[in-house]
């Protein structure tokens, strides 16, 4: 299957000599176009993917089934093609759901596979649900733009960009299971004038391939890692979401792009509504995540954040308030622990609401210990691994509850959104300390390889659905060791309040945000004041480069509120400047210095929102640094239009012209090494 890039020469808009974000451009939509005619709405397209139907390639086996293609308007914005294909002689129907997008230069697809019959069918295999070939077109080589996942280490999410040339053959796979666990799932190919996105959506063992021929030939592959397996009479699994975006210019034009699709159409809503931008709150760093909690210390500390003033949207509740041995790890009794609760957590929901406060609890229900209830009354819902399976905590008897079993599934579904209801949860936290990759390949056997995966899988994503069409309003978050199931169709479910489980330091935090920001516009960060019960890392009082260097959508105090001594004047402030400009962090978003991890570099970025005529930029200056000024040169301004430019920390503004901050750029002095500075702009009136 090739895919042709032909060049559309357009006219783009160039601001500050960069081409701007617009929705679509003319040239994008007619590659799009061209596109989709070619390989999804053709009279007999040529598929995206490739597998293979016993011994016969995709190709063969896909030329003598029936095919019809059918396509129906979903919205103003999308419509829907179905693709199918089905095979008189073994019975298989394989079908391809793709989407088209019309507002942006975004089509997106899932396979399905279905036995018809009445008896297994061949063995599938090597299944590539993105199976495609690009043309470069000039001289310049692919440049492949790629990003590292969550390790809980300082440089998670950590921006690449290799050059592919001739017989370069790159990899990618995600570790254990979980989908961006080690790399990230998503990729933009920069070609001389223009580029291609991918992104694979798959909360589970994936891999993808990036391989350039001798000429000017570019294959993309990818898709779930092992695929080797029959099908039974009436059965039918799924691929992994596959998702391919076109854009002219230069890559960030594609990042943008892609941010914007994903507000628009990815990031969870509640009757409409985006979840707002928020400061919350817990104690698990004072009471051993919630192991030392109670009633009386979960209300101290919620009306201890109400009486100074400091605006917390959630109050969090996390691991341990169940039935456990004593240690948070050991999960799989899902029942309130009445001897530290004995009126439940609803009385301290309950209490969190009266002063404007929803709750967030944690659970993690795929994760089965020894002497847990589930464990010892189900174990025929539990899987079990043959050795260690990773580099997570590992004890051999630890379970992992069988999301693929419809009897497990029906059962937490239930007993999970009764909890939901009868506890009064309003968002609820999913956390996965486990890599469970091998469980599911020990439950297959030699002819049906990646089939637990892709039941489990399938189960997971409809566990969440279930629970969201259960409870109107309810939010979920997205956790997994912090950060490793930040795959496209989680993030449609859900959003990361802790994006990774290095926390707390603030080289490593402004580095975060520097990479993930590319592909999520919503992610989330801590702050701790006082020593740590869970081993983090102590941080006696808060000040602005600290703070500054955690601001997100999303932000969670950990401060030990029975301290009356602390400055929280200070903390009213720099939270007030969190409310004050984090609007602004679902825009656009560009990088304005390099990427570094160093203590002796300066890093910045900025959020412009031209729509509103607002935006920001974070400026670090770090403990080495020996520059007290620098010069930001920033993107996507009008040239001719006035900006009134505020440093949050000075009294008085300034006026300039978009050209003036595009070719001079923002001067931002830091007199101090380890400072920073927030600098918001709009348009003059």
């Amino acid at each position: 299957m090739i895919l042709r890039l032909k060049l559309v020469l357009v006219l783009v808009l160039v601001v500050c000599g960069r081409v701007t974000v617009a929705q679509s451009t003319p040239g994008e939509k007619a590659t799009l176009q061209a596109w989709i005619a070619k390989h999804i709405a053709a009279e007999r397209p040529e598929p995206p993917f490739s597998f293979r139907v016993g011994d016969l390639a995709s190709t063969e086996f896909l030329a003598r089934c029936n095919f019809t293609h059918s396509a129906k308007i979903l919205d103003e914005a999308r419509t829907e093609h179905q693709l199918n294909f089905t095979d008189d002689t073994t019975g298989l129907q394989v079908r391809c759901k793709a989407i088209e997008y019309r507002d942006f230069p975004n089509v997106e697809w899932t396979l399905y596979f279905k036995n018809e019959g009445d008896t297994e069918t061949p063995i599938l295999s090597q299944i590539r649900a993105l199976d495609v070939t690009i043309n470069r077109e000039g001289d310049s080589e692919f440049v492949l733009h790629h990003y590292k996942g969550s390790r809980a280490e300082k440089d998670d999410f950590r921006p690449r960009a290799t050059t592919l040339e001739e017989g370069v053959a790159l990899r990618f796979r995600s570790l254990g299971g979980r989908g961006t666990n080690g790399t990230m799932p998503y990729f933009n190919l920069q070609g001389p004038t223009k580029g291609v996105i991918t992104a694979i959506g798959w909360p589970g063992q994936w891999d993808a391939t990036f391989e350039r021929d001798e000429t000017t030939k570019l294959r993309v592959s990818g898709g779930q890692e092992v695929t080797h397996f029959k099908l039974l009479p009436g059965e039918e699994v799924r691929s992994p979401l596959i998702v391919v975006q076109f854009y002219e210019g230069e890559p960030r034009r594609g990042q943008n792009l892609w941010r914007r699709w994903m507000v628009r159409h990815n990031l969870p809503r509640v009757e409409g509504k985006l979840q707002p931008t928020q400061l919350v709150a817990c104690s698990s760093h004072q009471f051993g995540e919630m192991i030392n909690a109670n009633e009386e210390n979960q209300k101290l500390f919620i009306d201890r954040y109400a009486a100074e003033k400091l605006g917390i949207a959630y109050w969090w509740m996390d691991a341990g308030w169940y039935v456990n041995d004593g240690t948070w790890v050991n999960t799989g009794t899902w029942e309130v622990d009445r001897k530290r609760f004995p009126n439940g957590l609803r009385a301290i929901t309950d209490h969190g609401r009266t002063k404007g406060i929803n709750s967030i609890v944690w659970f993690e229900p795929e994760r089965v210990t020894a002497g847990s209830w589930l464990y010892e009354q189900h174990p025929e819902w539990l899987l079990t691994a043959p050795k260690n399976p990773g580099d997570q905590l590992y004890d051999e008897k630890w379970r992992l509850l069988n999301l693929g079993n419809p009897t497990a599934f029906a059962w937490l579904v239930d007993h999970v959104g009764k909890i939901i209801k009868d506890e009064g949860i309003n968002l609820y936290r999913q956390d996965f300390n486990i890599d469970p990759l091998e469980y599911w390949n020990a439950a297959d056997a030699k002819d049906r390889q990646g089939i637990t995966e892709i039941k489990y899988v399938t189960g997971y994503l409809a566990y969440w659905d279930a629970l969201l069409n259960q409870h109107p309003g309810l939010r979920i978050d997205t956790c997994a060791s912090g950060g490793r199931r930040l795959d496209l169709e989680t993030l449609r479910r859900s959003a990361p309040l802790v994006r990774s489980d290095c926390l707390f330091e603030p080289i490593s935090q402004q580095c975060h945000t520097y990479g993930i920001a590319d592909w999520l516009p919503y992610h989330g960060t801590g702050t701790l004041i006082g020593k740590s019960a869970i081993g983090q890392n102590t941080t006696e009082q808060l000040d602005p480069y600290d703070f500054r260097s955690h601001m997100a959508c999303s932000v969670t105090a950990c401060w030990d509120m029975r301290d009356k001594n602390l400055d929280y004047d200070k903390l009213r402030k720099l939270t007030g400047q969190l409310r004050e400009v984090s609007p602004n962090y679902l825009a656009d978003f560009y990088p304005l210095t390099p990427y570094s991890l160093q203590p002796d570099a300066w890093i910045a970025w900025q959020y412009d929102n031209p729509e509103k005529g607002t935006g920001v930029v974070h400026a670090f200056r770090r403990d080495q640094n020996q520059e007290s000024t620098h010069s930001l040169q920033l993107r996507g301004l009008d040239r001719d239009t006035k900006y009134v430019v505020k440093n949050l920390d000075e009294d008085s503004e300034r006026t300039l012209s978009g050209a003036e901050l595009a070719d001079k750029g923002l001067s931002v002095e830091l007199t101090n090494p380890r400072s920073a500075a927030v600098i918001s702009y709009r348009k003059a009136e």
